[in-house]
């Protein structure tokens, strides 16, 4: 058996978790492989609207295992008000979620650094969520950081001592903060991840290959986000692409099977950063109030856009995407005419490629297509579909060179057609 990816290939927030949750019933296992309590996948089903930012978003379907990977950052918080939000709605997860013993740990004084490194950086801020997954993956690479296995042996020394490091660096950024309160209810979090189970998530989810369970493998927050192939340095701290699945979760290259690339039928992105095909107008507005983008973390206002074809190109090529997605196609049913970006022009020149210099000034060159002006939230298969909208789909794969195998038509998990 081989691991399933499925992953973002915008800015995030393309409604990664409304397709885990419908696919789940084809796979045993969902595991997530990095990012943090920065992403939240939004999903809605029997008139309930959940948020997940940590748990896998397999988790409501069956007896389904969930996995925490080693490439993820957990905050212990954050996590107890998610599982215990859960377990209210009637989803208890103790006995079927594992977390990696190899997932660090964000500490209280990560939130505060990065509130701090952020205020030191001025009008050249990255716009962070501000959840502390920057300096969490910082103390990582600087093999500084706490993990989950640690809780098991010598724990209070070893925070104290990344605790006292952190305070240090504060003080010499002269950030003034108060941490008791933070403290208090992070080791209330401490307590309560005591009850799930920790495992050696690569053996594990290698046995369970061998075995042949079937996995998919959720990424959070978005391609053009990736730390080494995003839109640096307005990226997030991890590797969001299909490459970071084998790190995250401990498996080959090899043993990656097809890789879903979800993505929206316009453009969004949440804080600073380079967005070419951004619209500041009343049509940016309207896609804004239409599709509802809102951030589900951080309640911030989404930069709406049309869609862009370089950028998107450019991550299907990286992820050796097999499958795409399309979601939120009903946000566009009222407009009457279509734009998508399909090259850029910087200094005069046109190209089809996503460049390394993003600061310079580009400017987008759309193709215009009719819109379909009609309601398809309602619609229950492809055959309904209007005739501009299925010149839209044809456009979108000729261009992209890959098929569109789901099209979500609307936020609940029953308005997904399937191809």
């Amino acid at each position: 058996m081989k691991v399933d990816v499925l992953l973002g290939l915008q800015w995030g927030d393309e409604g990664k978790g409304k397709i885990v949750d419908v696919l789940t019933p084809n796979y045993d296992i969902v595991t997530r492989f990095q990012g943090g309590p920065n992403a939240g996948h939004t999903l809605e089903f029997n008139h309930q609207k959940y948020v997940l930012r940590s748990v896998p978003s397999g988790i409501f379907q069956g007896e389904k295992i969930n996995i925490i990977g080693n490439g993820v950052v957990l905050d212990p918080t954050l996590f107890k008000v998610e599982a215990e939000a859960l377990a209210k709605s009637g989803h208890d997860i103790t006995k079927r979620l594992l977390i990696s013993k190899k997932a660090h740990l964000i500490l209280p004084t990560h939130r505060l650094l990065d509130a701090a490194y952020e205020a030191a950086k001025g009008a050249s801020k990255v716009g962070t969520t501000g959840k502390g997954i920057g300096p969490t993956y910082t103390d990582k690479v600087s093999r500084n950081g706490l993990r989950i296995g640690d809780i098991l042996s010598d724990f209070k020394n070893k925070y104290d001592t990344l605790i006292a490091r952190h305070k240090q660096i504060l003080q010499s950024l002269n950030f003034e903060y108060t941490l008791e309160q933070l403290e208090k209810e992070w080791f209330e979090g401490i307590e309560y991840l005591k009850q799930f189970t920790f495992i050696d998530s690569e053996y594990e989810i290698n046995r369970y290959l061998k075995e042949g369970k079937s996995i998919l493998a959720e990424g959070a927050q978005g391609s053009m986000l990736d730390v080494d192939f995003g839109s640096y340095p307005f990226v997030t701290s991890s590797n969001t692409v299909c490459a970071g699945a084998c790190t995250g979760l401990g498996i080959a290259p090899h043993k990656i099977g097809d890789v879903y690339g979800i993505f929206k039928a316009y453009c969004t992105r949440v804080g600073s950063g380079p967005f070419p095909t951004e619209l500041h107008d009343e049509i940016g507005e309207k896609i804004g109030q239409i599709g509802h983008e809102f951030g589900a973390v951080t309640g911030r206002k989404r930069r709406c856009g049309w869609i862009d074809l370089v950028a998107l190109k450019y991550t299907v090529m990286i992820n050796g995407v097999t499958q795409l997605i399309m979601m939120k196609s009903d946000v566009l049913d009222s407009f009457d005419t279509i734009k998508a970006c399909v090259a850029y022009r910087i200094n005069g020149k046109e190209t089809t490629r996503f460049p390394f210099e993003t600061n310079t000034e580009i400017e987008p060159v759309y193709v215009e297509m009719k819109g379909w002006n009609t309601d398809m939230t309602q619609m229950q298969s492809e055959s309904e579909f209007p005739k501009e909208f299925k010149d839209y789909i044809h456009f979108l794969e000729k261009e992209l060179e890959v098929p569109i195998k789901i099209i979500s038509i609307g936020p609940d998990r029953a308005q997904t057609i399937i191809r």
